[in-house]
């Protein structure tokens, strides 16, 4: 392949990908627009109408939002490729770094210059999203303080937790030889497993306060309903979520004998126990049909792939200067290999990710069937709604995109599939 055939297969993905995003949130804002009369007769006698118009709003102001920042990625995308703005920061940290600091250095340097320069384009958007969309809508919980102190904090885990393991890679890319792509992956996999053990018990414990579950009654009927699914964790947290969003959220981390069930302080004040049994018997489904498993097993896969991908491309000097990059010939140019796969990879991806999502919609099905099997249908049809309301999900999205974007079923389409009887009542 030519440097000129990558480049126009990049500009004609990237062109295709910028028409089918158009495409999609204008069907979804006219759709939901179309809708925003009337709540769906499904929904009537649960929903309010302007519960529901809330909701549509702030589907469509997301989705203008969500418009502006796709176009405004993508000039940053061709600012930083075809317009030479990833090559000209590495020739000025080749000049100033290198020679005085050495190869790890300079490519190090080039890592964080890159990520500090995207962080500052996007910090904008990120304020914005939370500061106006989300404090419009009633969700944003975030002060000025708490979210400075979060933006301080997760800088350093990044540098405490990033540059150890970008070292590590790219050490490996100089030194390990022409498989190093293979030891870079097992590194990979080896730290994204060891995450899964130190993220809930030494990161987020930086963010959020986690306290024992205090509701005695809700937690033996938790523990009872995990018995029953023959699953054991380490403990039942109550995060404190409301201090940034008023969203609410149950979710399993962990990993092994790590493994916590962690509630948003949101989800107990919104639901009642019977609706809190029911959505952890939902998470529950998702280890009986080893579907946290699987995830995994496609990660390690497709990582695989990517690893190898990367290996053979960094080697070729085309896949530099198709992307407005001259490589170095007295430095490594590993670190910029890793930037560029970054970039240009996603690129592609975007025309994969509605089997992704097809595939995690599933997982949802089978997840909601479990979970009747081992709770209340009714519970957790209830609790399903409660959570669309509050958390301001639209009852009508646009079909195709449902079919693109969403990894969850919409509620429509959620609610059919499920029994809405007891099947089974925890004492």
């Amino acid at each position: 392949m030519t440097s000129f055939s990558l480049t126009l297969l990049f500009v004609s993905a990237l062109v295709a990908s910028l028409l089918v995003k158009f495409w999609l949130a204008t069907r979804q804002m006219r759709h939901v627009a179309a809708h925003r009369g009337a709540v769906p007769g499904t929904f009537a006698q649960t929903i309010s109408l302007a519960a529901h118009q809330k909701a549509a709003d702030y589907t469509l102001a997301k989705a203008r939002f969500g418009l502006l920042s796709t176009a405004f990625g993508a000039a940053v995308l061709i600012g930083w490729t075809l317009m030479g703005g990833l090559d000209e920061l590495n020739q000025f940290l080749l000049q100033t770094v290198q020679p005085r600091w050495g190869g790890m250095a300079y490519q190090l340097s080039l890592l964080g210059a890159f990520t500090l320069v995207g962080g500052i384009l996007e910090l904008p958007f990120e304020l914005y999203s939370t500061f106006r969309i989300e404090q419009r809508f009633g969700f944003n919980r975030l002060t000025w303080k708490l979210y400075i102190a979060d933006t301080l904090k997760g800088v350093l885990v990044g540098l405490l937790v990033g540059v150890p393991i970008a070292a590590l890679i790219l050490w490996l890319m100089g030194s390990a030889g022409r498989w190093w792509w293979l030891w870079a992956w097992g590194v990979w996999m080896g730290f994204n497993l060891l995450m899964l053990v130190l993220y809930p018990t030494v990161i987020a414990p930086m963010f959020n306060k986690f306290e024992p579950l205090p509701d005695e009654s809700l937690k033996a009927r938790v523990q009872a309903l995990m018995q029953r699914c023959g699953f054991a964790a380490k403990g039942l947290f109550v995060m404190d979520g409301s201090k940034r969003s008023a969203h609410a959220n149950a979710y399993f981390t962990g990993f092994g004998a790590a493994k916590r069930v962690v509630f948003f302080d949101t989800l107990l004040n919104k639901l009642t126990a019977g609706e809190v049994e029911a959505v952890l018997a939902h998470e529950l489904g998702h280890f009986k049909h080893r579907h946290v498993q699987k995830r995994i097993a496609s990660m390690f896969a497709l990582s695989l792939a990517g690893f190898a991908l990367l290996g053979w491309l960094s080697g070729q000097a085309w896949f530099y200067t198709a992307f407005g990059v001259r490589p170095a010939l007295a430095a490594p140019n590993d670190a910029v290999a890793l930037l560029l796969f970054m970039l240009v990879v996603p690129v592609f991806g975007f025309f994969i990710s509605p089997l992704f999502a097809q595939l995690s919609r599933k997982h949802e099905f089978e997840a909601d069937a479990y979970a009747c099997a081992q709770a209340s249908g009714t519970d957790l049809a209830a609790a399903l709604l409660k959570l669309h309301e509050d958390n301001a999900s639209t009852l009508t999205p646009d079909p195709i995109y449902v079919r693109f974007y969403y990894s969850h079923p919409p509620a429509s389409e959620r609610l059919a599939a499920l029994p809405l009887t007891p099947s089974h009542q925890a004492g």
